[in-house]
């Protein structure tokens, strides 16, 4: 196969939509590889480096075909072969010709889903290997491995979504996410157990997301990976989707499609770490270009995979490309940065004397910590209107603050914290439960130190921990009631909420990923009753403001009783701005029926009961307050009236009052 001369390229637009309509007329060739763009990669500024790395569709001197970009400032000799010359490395080899570390070069003929490789031949010892593109925008199915040429081109129908998203993900605003594997969250029934395509499952998640009132999606991550048991985390491609459900504009029409139902799509993003597999990323000319050479720093013993050189200018400008290509070319609503923990401390996971410290010989990793703050920085300049959020573990201080206060610059942060405590409460008999009533009321020591999620995530139904139902004390009805009482306390903490899939359901095995959710159980009294009662509680959450305005404000949070140890209970307020609503949240985890509990309130008026655990409808026992009542003139708990309550066992109870 001849390679031409290098003078210029033009992209070539392609157009797939829901709704085709007549082709552009096409570019004007312009020049292809900028010196400007390359310079700007290796010093790190190059934020938008997947327009020219890669595999570009386009033509030269009047033929059609693909510009080939690839960094490889460590190599002697860079080949592309592919379905175009029969994958062939010796007569027919294609060689790109090198520029400042790049090599570059443009192949006439080559169409949309040409497979191809570059063979890598390293200045470093005697070392060549078949490597994938790392910018590639789609790949062979799994467990093939080649790149695959590619366009982007697709029609959206979200504007109107993309105009209200700065208003959707405010902090004032409700946020209760609904955290999804899409290769085991439906399977096809009697077609071999296979996984949904991104356009199948399209109308079938919105569907079910509105109707379960979450305002979000959390996809674990989709970005390509060859072991489907890693769900995910475990990403050989940063811009390419995986192809196992289908293709780039497959996946466009998915976020298209929830958008225009009012359900915001956040991606699960992972620049923490990246395998090892001998045709990705690692080792890539030779050397270690993306991860660092020694590995006290490089290597990540928890999962067996590279750690990227943050300090390196030309992986920063990798790593924010992937994270503003997703942004901007998926309109995806947010990122979660997953494994937060494990960039920012060096010691993370590891035994003394197996980490190198920092220049001022302390353990935090200060090129990480720089990287997340440009990250952070480069997406709120370009798109404030979107979300990130992290995962993490510590007690790194500001992680959700800005970086003009000393933060990290992030929208938001898991509480592992309250998630630990909590379910650890929750296995103990409720007989002994009033020895440990610190395990829940701790978190209100710390709630609005950072912009906390309240995560009920895939990690804690995998390996052996039991689904959301097994970790429940009790006998099955006070395993089915507790479940309920744990939702219900999420959701009145201040806090946004997530919720990872089977856990509405109240399923009884834990997460598989070869399998999907039960939804035959959909039918069954106590499993519907919990499904009911998130709809609820995700409905009043939406529509109530005190559940959510003031999430992030103690401005909006006040305890009545924190202390009765002894009943076992706790109840505290919410209030919306100005305190124009109240809503009491009232807790009982104990077995005992409490009648006439006496609750102290800040006014006067009716106190109408808006959600009870126990409600007949949602498989409980029926106890009630008859729809609420006026408060009575009686001061208690410090506030001047008061209200004697029916507390069910195993309860959550929210009463409202207006202004």
């Amino acid at each position: 196969m001849k390679l031409l001369c290098y003078r210029t390229v033009a992209l070539l637009p392609e157009r797939v939509s829901m709704n085709p309509r007549r082709p552009r007329l096409r570019r004007p060739e312009k020049p292809f590889l900028r010196g400007e763009e390359l310079e700007a990669f290796v010093q790190g500024r190059n934020y938008r480096a997947y327009k020219t790395l890669g595999a570009h569709l386009g033509t030269l001197a009047g033929k059609r075909g693909v510009h080939f970009v690839v960094w490889a400032p460590n190599a002697k000799q860079v080949q592309v072969m592919g379905d175009f010359n029969a994958w062939s490395k010796d007569g027919q080899a294609v060689n790109l010709q090198p520029q400042s570390g790049f090599w570059h070069g443009f192949v006439p003929g080559v169409r949309r889903g040409t497979r191809y490789k570059y063979n890598v031949h390293s200045n470093w010892r005697d070392y060549a290997s078949d490597k994938t593109d790392p910018f590639a925008f789609h790949t062979e199915i799994s467990p093939r491995n080649a790149s695959v040429v590619w366009g982007l081109g697709y029609h959206w129908d979200d504007r109107k979504w993309l105009r209200q998203r700065s208003r959707r993900n405010a902090a004032e605003r409700p946020l209760s996410i609904y955290e999804v594997h899409l290769g085991s969250w439906r399977r096809a029934a009697g077609e071999g157990n296979r996984s949904l395509s991104y356009r199948e499952v399209a109308p079938l998640l919105a569907e079910y997301v509105q109707r379960m009132g979450f305002t979000h999606v959390e996809l674990l991550p989709i970005t390509e990976h060859p072991f489907y048991g890693s769900w995910g985390y475990q990403t050989t491609g940063y811009f390419a989707p995986t192809s196992r459900y289908g293709t780039p504009q497959d996946f466009k029409y998915l976020v298209d499609y929830l958008h225009q139902h009012d359900i915001g799509v956040i991606l699960d993003w992972v620049p923490s770490h990246f395998p090892t597999d001998g045709h990705s990323l690692a080792y890539f000319d030779g050397t270690h270009l993306f991860e660092h050479a020694d590995p006290r720093k490089g290597f990540h013993p928890d999962w067996n995979s590279a750690i990227f050189n943050y300090g390196r200018s030309e992986v920063r400008s990798f790593l924010i490309s992937s994270a503003l290509f997703w942004i901007e070319e998926y309109h995806v609503d947010g990122l979660r940065l997953d494994a937060v923990a494990s960039m920012i401390y060096l010691d993370y996971s590891r035994k003394p004397g197996g980490w190198i410290p920092n220049r001022y010989g302390g353990r935090e990793n200060l090129e990480a910590i720089d990287f997340l703050r440009e990250l952070n920085r480069v997406i709120a300049e370009a798109h404030p209107d979107v979300l990130t959020i992290a995962e993490d573990s510590t007690a790194w201080p500001k992680v959700s603050r800005p970086q003009t206060e000393g933060g990290l610059g992030f929208k938001m942060k898991w509480d592992m914290g309250w998630m630990h405590d909590t379910l650890r409460y929750f296995k103990r008999p409720p007989a002994h439960r009033r020895h440990h009533h610190g395990e829940l009321s701790f978190r209100m020591v710390y709630a609005f130190a950072e912009n906390y999620v309240l995560a009920l995530s895939h990690d804690e139904v995998v390996h052996g921990k039991g689904s959301m139902f097994g970790k429940m004390a009790g006998d099955e009805w006070q395993k089915y009631a507790n479940l309920r009482l744990l939702y219900g306390y999420m959701f009145a903490q201040p806090g946004k909420k997530l919720l990872f899939m089977g856990g509405e359901l109240a399923q009884w095995p834990e997460w598989n990923h070869e399998s999907s959710v039960e939804w035959d159980v959909e039918n069954q009294l106590f499993h519907a009753g919990v499904q009911k009662w998130v709809a609820d509680l995700n409905r009043a959450y939406r529509s109530e403001p005190a559940l959510h305005e003031l999430d992030f404000s103690s401005d909006g949070f006040e305890w009545v009783d924190y202390q009765d140890a002894n009943n076992t209970t706790l109840t505290f307020i919410r209030k919306s701005r100005g305190c124009r609503q109240f809503i009491l949240a009232a807790f009982n985890f104990t077995t005992a029926l409490r009648r006439n509990y006496r609750v102290g309130v800040p006014r006067g008026g009716l106190w109408k009961e808006i959600l009870n655990s126990d409600a007949k409808d949602y498989g409980g026992g029926g106890q009630g307050n008859c729809g609420g009542f006026p408060a009575e003139p009686v001061p208690w708990q410090y506030r001047p009236c008061s209200l004697a309550l029916t507390l069910p066992p195993l309860s959550a109870l929210f009463f409202i009052n207006r202004d």
